[in-house]
């Protein structure tokens, strides 16, 4: 009878700890310790407590709505469950050593609006169904090892306000749909292996304040409609194989703060661009991949 009340006991409190919260959601959850190493996380979760409890979970009306897990020594590989968390709308999991793939089952997390996996050890390819997850405001992925392309069909985030893909080993030309990201505030996909030339497209992302694509092997000469990203405060396109004159009318971007243009092959009197941009900081203009010349502009500069 005590072995029978005592099991009795033993789940009900099972089933309060994992109340309201669907079976799906939470074995997602145990999906991710298991799969990570959670008994070796700095702060770990106990399983024998409500997952209200578990750190870094936010539960809201019995659904798992945010984790992060941000350094917290996770390693080993994303499962497949993760794409479970259906309510999920934030997951963190920046600078840990979680090394394997992206699984393709984030393509469900489609109210997911905050996505950083930065600063890991994942490689293979950012997977096609990463562009189903139509409420992604911020996808940052640097700092890894991913290879492949960017998905063909990243334009269908059209939420998507940060793309931050710098530091891996991405290749190929950059896809025509990155001019459909209409809320694109940040776009930074500097040290990787892309070639050929920036999309026309892109100077339609008419809110872009950051362009960063230095430490590729991008070529060709800068358009006159750069001038069309009128919100421009970083620019910075060093380390290419960009050549010819900048347009006549570059000096219209006049938001411009950060303007990074050496070891390329520009043309003309970069010089005396550094006094033509009112707001201008930070200048880097040398033309040679032999030399070098920075200058930080002040307040009070002449």
């Amino acid at each position: 009878m005590k072995t029978i009340k005592l099991t009795l006991l033993i789940c009900l409190l099972s089933t309060l700890t994992f109340a309201g919260v669907s079976t799906k959601e939470k074995n997602a959850l145990l999906a991710i310790y298991q799969s990570t190493q959670g008994e070796n996380w700095t702060e770990t979760w106990n399983l024998d407590a409500p997952i209200s409890t578990w750190c870094g979970v936010t539960i809201v009306n019995n659904q798992v709505v945010a984790i992060d897990l941000s350094f917290n020594n996770l390693q080993g590989e994303l499962p497949d469950e993760l794409g479970n968390l259906v309510n999920l709308q934030t997951l963190n999991l920046f600078r840990n050593r979680i090394n394997g793939s992206i699984p393709t089952s984030f393509g469900n997390l489609k109210q997911l609006k905050n996505l950083n996996l930065a600063f890991n050890n994942l490689g293979g390819e950012i997977p096609e169904a990463i562009s189903e997850m139509s409420s992604l405001k911020t996808l940052q992925l640097f700092m890894n090892r991913l290879e492949g392309s960017i998905p063909s069909n990243i334009g269908a985030l059209k939420n998507l306000k940060t793309l931050e893909l710098y530091n891996n080993n991405l290749t190929g030309t950059l896809p025509v749909s990155l001019g459909e990201l209409s809320s694109l505030e940040s776009l930074q996909l500097s040290s990787n292996l892309f070639d050929g030339k920036l999309p026309s497209s892109i100077y339609k992302l008419g809110e872009l304040k950051i362009l960063s694509v230095f430490g590729n092997k991008l070529m060709g000469s800068l358009s006159p409609s750069i001038v069309k990203l009128k919100n421009l405060e970083e620019l910075v396109l060093s380390n290419n194989a960009f050549y010819g004159n900048l347009p006549s009318n570059f000096t219209d971007l006049n938001k411009l703060k950060i303007l990074l243009l050496t070891n390329n092959n520009f043309e003309g009197e970069l010089a005396d661009l550094k006094n033509k941009f009112p707001n201008l900081k930070q200048f880097d203009m040398a033309n040679t991949r032999s030399q070098s010349a920075m200058a930080t502009l002040d307040d009070d500069d002449d």
